[in-house]
């Protein structure tokens, strides 16, 4: 089953781009397809390896901020390559 999961990280603290920063790198690492904007980043793939990947790099994320929020969406199928028709 493939999944397009959407992430959001927000640090609640000053200096918050290292950890967005290195968040993104971890995944852009993974082999994985991996989209950006600038208010969120998008992971596609196969269920059980986006997870595996998530819930690593999650974990390691969260533990780099005192504290902070992460949102995520998760739809059942790849809208990697979604283009809008307007």
């Amino acid at each position: 089953m493939n999944i397009s999961v959407e992430l959001t990280l927000t640090p609640l603290q000053d200096n918050f781009e290292p950890a967005i920063i290195h968040f993104i790198k971890k995944l852009r690492a993974s082999g994985l397809t991996v989209l950006e904007n600038p208010l969120s980043t998008q992971v596609f793939g196969e269920y059980d390896v986006v997870m595996n990947v998530l819930q690593k790099e999650m974990k390691t994320a969260l533990e780099a901020i005192d504290k902070g929020l992460l949102y995520m969406k998760i739809v059942k199928s790849d809208r990697s390559d979604y283009e809008p028709h307007f």
